[in-house]
């Protein structure tokens, strides 16, 4: 999988040279598959124990196996701790499912402290797999606040509602803007300069495609529910639903890919490590539409063992850094 090439041309400094390399995954199907079935089976027999395991089997796999510039990355999770995050997620949404078979309100009370409890838990997530990620002996890190992770993720998606999601674009910008602009590598900040008219763009193209799938799906099955009375229609009407779950999955498929081949694009062309890196992403939409799309093909054709092959194929792609020297 190491299809990218590497040019050094001079930067504008006077002792330093800007290095454009890319992103090579050196991972294989066969040698992912026998971790991953050894990790599903282990979490089976362990009833999801294993799982904490499984997971940072997998992570220090997948960033072993990723090179940019002759170095790998490595992870550094401790599965204790994953683990006990996870104890921790089960007993909160268990007291919530047992009190609301007993009291509402206590219910009520619950939901809303962990609505509350959901920037908190956004931070804490992010700041984990920053600090075990680490590159050339240097970690990452996350520096955003409980205060500001409320305002993104609470107030403002609340706000967008008053506004009938017009401002949502504008609320996702700003939440991206949150992540990114609080990501540190050692002691460099990464900085993002995200443009708001990029998230429109995204945003309504993705609903122009919804709108247009469901429009053409609907011409297709016509009269379909004006014969729902005649008996010998019924089969007619079975395909018109076969037909409506198709456009629904491509609906998904297609608005997806999207938004977030335009949106990660986006994101890597504006963002940078001040002076240690720059990015430059180039995943198109035809690109996005055919790696999901093959890899649906393939699970539900394999039952779902064409998982692993899943992960390999969403290794970095359609990536190049420039790394000042």
């Amino acid at each position: 999988m190491e299809n990218t090439e590497t040019s050094v041309t001079p930067s504008v400094d006077n002792y330093s040279t800007t290095h454009i390399s890319g992103v090579k995954f050196h991972g294989q199907a066969g040698e992912f598959f026998s971790i991953w079935i050894v990790n599903l089976l282990l979490s089976i027999v362990t009833l999801g124990i294993y799982s904490a395991w499984a997971k940072v089997r997998t992570n220090r796999y997948f960033y072993s196996n990723t090179e940019i510039d002759g170095h790998r990355f490595s992870y550094l999770g401790d599965p204790i701790q994953i683990l006990k995050g996870r104890i921790i997620g089960v007993i909160l949404f268990g007291a919530y499912f047992l009190a609301s078979a007993f009291s509402p309100i206590a219910a009520l009370v619950i939901m809303l402290l962990l609505l509350a409890a959901t920037p908190f838990l956004i931070c804490l997530s992010i700041r984990f797999k920053m600090r075990m990620t680490a590159y050339r002996n240097v970690r990452f890190n996350f520096n955003g606040s409980y205060g500001e992770a409320f305002v993104m993720f609470i107030v403002l998606p609340i706000a967008s509602i008053f506004t009938l999601y017009l401002i949502m674009p504008w609320v996702l910008k700003k939440m991206d803007e949150f992540i990114y602009s609080n990501v540190t590598f050692g002691d460099k900040k990464v900085q993002s300069e995200l443009k708001t008219g990029e998230y429109y763009i995204a945003s309504l193209g993705a609903f122009f495609i919804g709108v247009v799938l469901f429009a053409v799906a609907m011409f297709a099955i016509g009269g379909s529910l004006a014969v729902l009375t005649d008996p010998e229609a019924m089969a007619q009407m079975s395909y018109s639903l076969i037909i409506m779950m198709v456009v629904y999955v491509l609906v998904i498929l297609l608005a997806s890919s999207f938004y977030t081949a335009r949106i990660r694009n986006h994101i890597f062309n504006h963002s940078q490590i001040e002076q240690v890196a720059s990015f430059q992403s180039n995943l198109t939409f035809g690109q996005l539409v055919w790696l999901r799309l093959s890899n649906f093909i393939a699970m539900v054709c394999t039952l779902g063992f064409a998982m692993p092959c899943h992960g390999l194929m969403c290794a970095p792609h359609a990536f190049m850094l420039k790394l000042h020297r």
